[in-house]
């Protein structure tokens, strides 16, 4: 949150400069004496700053926590927690419980798949809605701290850049996972005690497994925007996981993706009674052939 507090009177002429979004549930100010707004143009910001450093008892202020009068408190970038997340319904999230992570790929032009080298640690489906932890590589204060502030049904998608020399979680951190409810846990990164991790009930996914264990010293982030296998995740994603790998939804999509899905897989189900039938129709495939202009030569290679 950018807050500026204004004298009386400013003049039209720089507040054009500003652009801002107030997001749903924040508001905004529009009174000469303050602007409370989301986003700065950063291009502008230098013309801003000449532009308001001509007024009088004005403050600029960055801040991830109520501005008090006279304050000027920058965001501590790299090293903070929002506690807060925007998740989706349960009901949304439980439609996609049972589709296979293939068939809502598929509706979602392929796209939005976590990246094949994080795999399943136990073969348990996963489904849930995003809790993301930014740490650096082989250090897990944040993933302890996302621990305790997750909810049930949240999944704790942590990204260490796919850091494969430390672990950053095992079997006490997701015996605490389960005990918490959690809907699953997903690494970009490496766990380890795997005998265990295989035995139990929550899913867990990760790039890799190593003894080496991390270290607790910070920074990181929580509820930040994160990467996970080349894949953006935001807070309140839900993410859908099965032995395949992990397809990574917004909410704002998900509605719509989630008919596609299902009418896929209900046209994959018939395909697959007419295969034990022996009645699927496989003239596609020449059709296909001859419109993309494929030579079908009846003789031997020579």
């Amino acid at each position: 949150m950018v807050v500026i507090a204004l004298q009386n009177g400013i003049s039209a002429d720089i507040a054009h400069i500003i652009a801002y979004h107030a997001r749903e549930g924040d508001g905004a100010k529009h009174s000469p004496e303050a602007a409370i707004v989301n986003k700065v143009d950063m291009m502008n910001f230098d013309s801003i700053r000449s532009h308001l450093g001509t007024y009088k008892r004005l403050l600029l202020c960055i801040a991830v926590v109520p501005i008090m009068e006279g304050e000027c408190i920058m965001s501590n970038v790299g090293f903070r927690i929002f506690t807060k997340v925007r998740r989706p319904s349960k009901d949304l999230v439980e439609g996609f419980r049972g589709l296979p992570v293939a068939n809502i790929a598929d509706e979602m032009n392929r796209f939005s798949c976590v990246d094949a080298r994080i795999k399943p640690i136990n073969n348990v489906p996963l489904l849930g809605t995003a809790f993301t932890v930014k740490s650096r590589t082989a250090d897990n204060l944040l993933f302890h701290k996302a621990l305790s502030l997750a909810q049930p049904g949240d999944i704790i998608v942590v990204d260490v850049q796919g850091d494969l020399v430390n672990s950053v979680t095992g079997e006490i951190m997701m015996r605490e996972a389960v005990k918490n409810k959690l809907a699953g846990v997903v690494v970009d990164g490496a766990v380890r005690d795997s005998d265990a991790l295989k035995e139990m009930a929550i899913p867990i996914y990760a790039a890799g497994v190593t003894p080496k264990g991390p270290y607790k010293d910070g920074p990181g982030e929580i509820n930040v925007p994160v990467s996970c296998g080349g894949i953006v995740v935001n807070p309140g994603d839900i993410l859908v996981g099965d032995g395949d790998g992990i397809v990574v939804i917004s909410p704002e999509d998900a509605p719509g993706i989630l008919e596609k899905a299902k009418a896929k897989y209900a046209k994959e189900q018939a395909i697959f009674k007419a295969i034990e039938e022996g009645t699927r129709d496989k003239s596609w495939v020449d059709k296909e052939l001859k419109a993309r202009g494929c030579e079908i030569i009846d003789d031997y290679y020579k």
